[in-house]
């Protein structure tokens, strides 16, 4: 079993708060990693809504089931039954009137649907529930890592090197999946992925939505897989799906709902100069976004670098979702592009409004060109810029300015 890079995290929350919720994307792990930490870590019994009788009795009388077990409880796949949330904060709130020494820590949840996209269901456990995301293997969990590299970007950290290169970029980028293929060969893969869209979109949106064209789903991931790393344009996705704009965004949020797509978001402040405010769209995992382009990755490497280098940004995009959720580092992700086309990637900005950048590019080589997107957005904070690197895929950690550096990209999981 690969080690998760949040378990620390999970230990810690539970360790503040009556109820840790774990969320992220179905078969991503997270079964998995609550039976090991009830098994060792955390002694709990252990309770899962994909049997049918435990479903039923939950959905029956809520309170009662809850209260018929005494010791820590993991509940898994909780959002099957929306009627725990309101009992879950009242034993809560009669644990801490109770002064007990185990008010925290008692309850661990997961699921499979963005819990802070449904208010109804969040808004029940304000001030006592810590929301933790789990997403699918990084390439720093399957590679072993130290987990240093966001340190180091928000640090400045870097110095020339030449870096020892062991695998070849696309076996990482395939083996940074969902667990159960992680060494899969690409039949299985195209079966697993298949059965993954289905199950998601014809039944698990049914559980979270009352909606009446679930076929458009399915085009619509199609369409944003086409699309990622360019700005979100609404009116123009539901030109493709044939839906209007209000639709198009309502189909969007529920693929996002569902772990299966993310947005990053334009960074801009009020200094004058004019910024492009529209986000990013981005798959959650890059060989879903292979399989639903029907594309091979190796091939297409050499043979179509244009194509590549889009699969090339959706996997930095996803592996830097996956250290921030999972490391203790406090930033918020973002990208930057000026009106008149200047670009940056990713923006990594912490609270005290102090920022990275990083900006991508799927070559072996790197020239001064390709820091100007970083050089503006430089000149544009000032003091407040603490480094810029153009991650590639050459070997070597070059300087090309005090805090501007090329770094290849196998330093996010060395």
């Amino acid at each position: 079993m690969i080690k998760r890079k949040i378990t620390k995290q999970i230990m810690e929350a539970l360790q503040g708060f009556p109820v840790v919720y774990l969320n992220g994307p179905r078969q991503a792990g997270k079964s998995t990693l609550v039976q090991s930490l009830a098994a060792k870590q955390w002694p709990a019994d252990y309770v899962t809504f994909d049997e049918a009788t435990q479903l039923g009795a939950a959905e029956a009388n809520p309170e009662s089931f809850l209260r018929a077990y005494q010791d820590k409880l993991i509940l898994d796949e909780v959002q099957m039954v929306p009627g725990l949330f309101r009992p879950l904060k009242m034993l809560a709130d009669e644990a801490r009137l109770a002064n007990k020494k185990s008010a925290n820590g008692r309850y661990l949840l997961t699921g499979s649907a963005n819990i802070m996209a449904l208010p109804t269901l969040s808004d029940a456990l304000v001030g006592r529930m810590h929301v933790l995301t789990l997403y699918p293997l990084s390439a720093l969990e399957v590679m072993g890592g130290k987990g240093d590299f966001l340190a180091k970007l928000m640090a400045n950290q870097f110095k020339p090197a030449t870096i020892k290169k062991k695998d070849a970029l696309v076996d990482v980028i395939e083996r940074a999946t969902f667990p159960e293929i992680t060494d899969q060969n690409s039949s299985r893969r195209r079966q697993w992925f298949e059965s993954y869209i289905t199950t998601i979109l014809q039944r698990d949106v049914r559980q979270i939505a009352d909606i009446a064209k679930l076929g458009v789903l399915p085009n619509l991931l199609k369409v944003l897989a086409g699309r990622v790393g360019g700005l979100i344009n609404e009116t123009d996705i539901g030109r493709s799906i044939r839906q209007n704009a209000v639709t198009s965004k309502n189909y969007r949020v529920l693929l996002q709902m569902m772990f299966l797509t993310f947005d990053v978001k334009p960074w801009f402040r009020n200094t004058g100069k004019r910024l492009v405010k529209a986000p990013k769209g981005y798959l959650v995992d890059t060989s879903l976004l292979a399989h639903l382009q029907q594309i091979d990755m190796k091939k297409i490497e050499l043979s179509e670098p244009h194509v590549f280098g889009h699969v090339f940004e959706n996997f930095v995009a996803t592996e830097l979702t996956k250290q921030l959720a999972s490391l203790d580092v406090s930033a918020e992700l973002h990208h930057f592009r000026t009106s008149d086309g200047k670009e940056v990637d990713f923006v990594l900005e912490c609270s005290n409004g102090r920022l990275a950048a990083i900006e991508v590019k799927g070559r072996d080589a790197i020239s001064p060109d390709d820091f100007k997107g970083l050089r503006e957005l430089k000149n544009l904070v000032g003091d407040d810029f603490i480094s810029g690197i153009v991650l590639y895929r050459g070997n070597k950690i070059v300087p090309f300015d005090d805090n501007l550096w090329a770094v290849p990209v196998d330093m996010m999981w060395k």
